[in-house]
């Protein structure tokens, strides 16, 4: 019977950082800008006003403290407001390709695989820059790997859903070693002109790869004792664009064509949702809380994490045993609790029990129990 096996991970992180104290002076900057162009239509009651951000509100209210971006002036620039990626030609590397080749051979590396090694990449993520030829694809051929490869969107739980293919095709006999790939561009797609969510994400790549076990050598890696996955379908985090959106000009531009949600509602609703699942998928595979060393949580906000870890163990949970780089990386998307894994697993010794769980717009959830061989 074959196992699947976590063999490596690798992580690219975009060299451009933006403090909050950064990008609240440049919101600030546009909120007087936008207030004094409107300033009749807000006297005369027309439209309501912006209304200032602060640096402390953002870490009270997400644990964030600064993010890493591929580009910072775009979104710095009142002007602006929104990163500038220049476009590629077709016969240069996509951003997210050059973002996936870093991490992916870093994960290689960790692993000890060579390209003979991996047969499979899944791109697994929240946003593609295009729809096809798959990035997946261009990725393969950028590593110079044979099989197949192919993209999938599962919005935060990209990574955690992509990882259950992986480990499917790996132990169908489908693949010999799949390569699990999150390029994140979240500054993309975030609204930096919105005060509730302007601060919220950051860009990161992560990649897992997953290898039958007769491959990956005793006492390396984790072995994948199981995963589960949950959807339940809600509006309250959203993204319209698409494209089908040129078919009616009146859409274009609007702010639903960028990230929205209702944060509230997502605390409150997601928040059990998600230590439920943990908590049933332990049951079924005969484990309870207690056995679990660390739990790598999707990283969106951080009271939203202390109260999935309370809910799970009974208890408050420490830093050890939920890890958070939300201070640093801000919300990166599926790649958030990869980020995690990736930085605060090397203190596993042989029997250790762990927990990868993310979760996001759908709603979904992805949980991958592990355990250190």
């Amino acid at each position: 019977m074959i196992k699947a096996v976590i063999s490596g991970t690798g992580l690219y992180t975009p060299p451009a950082t933006i403090d909050n104290d950064e990008l609240v002076n440049a919101f600030n900057a546009y909120v007087e800008q936008y207030n004094a162009r409107h300033a009749d239509d807000i006297a005369r009651g027309m439209v309501e006003p912006l209304q200032p951000s602060s640096s402390a509100f953002i870490e009270k209210a997400s644990g964030i403290k600064r993010r890493h971006v591929i580009d910072r002036e775009g979104i710095l620039n009142p002007e602006r407001m929104k990163p500038y990626i220049p476009e590629r030609s077709n016969e240069e590397p996509s951003v997210q390709c050059d973002m996936s080749v870093a991490a992916a051979r870093e994960a290689m590396e960790q692993a000890g695989a060579g390209r003979d090694h991996v047969d499979a990449v899944i791109v697994a993520c929240s946003n593609l820059q295009r729809p096809y030829p798959a990035i997946s694809i261009e990725v393969q051929q950028a590593l110079g790997l044979d099989g197949f490869a192919y993209d999938m969107n599962v919005a935060c739980s990209s990574a955690t859903f992509g990882l259950q293919a992986a480990a499917n095709a790996v132990e169908n006999g489908t693949a010999r070693g799949v390569l699990v790939i999150s390029p994140e561009i979240c500054s993309g797609h975030l609204n930096f002109t919105d005060r509730d969510s302007h601060f919220i994400f950051g860009d990161a790549c992560t990649a897992i790869l997953v290898q039958r076990d007769s491959d990956v050598a005793d006492g390396q890696g984790f072995d994948i004792l199981g995963t589960r996955l949950k959807t339940q379908f809600s509006n309250n985090i959203r993204n319209n664009f698409g494209f089908l959106n040129r078919a009616d000009e009146s859409g274009e531009g609007k702010r639903d064509k960028l990230f929205v949600q209702e944060g509230r509602k997502v605390f409150k609703e997601v928040s059990p949702l998600v230590a439920e699942t943990i908590q049933g998928h332990l049951a079924s595979l005969e484990l309870a809380p207690e056995h679990l060393k660390r739990m790598w949580l999707h990283q969106a906000n951080l009271n939203m994490n202390e109260l999935i870890a309370r809910r799970v163990l009974g208890r408050d949970a420490t830093r050890e045993e939920a890890p958070v780089i939300l201070d640093e990386y801000a919300n990166t998307s599926s790649a958030g609790s990869i980020i995690a894994f990736h930085k605060y697993k090397d203190d596993f010794t042989s029997g250790d029990l762990g927990v990868i769980c993310s979760f996001g717009a759908g709603y979904s959830i992805g949980s991958v129990v592990i355990r250190r061989r």
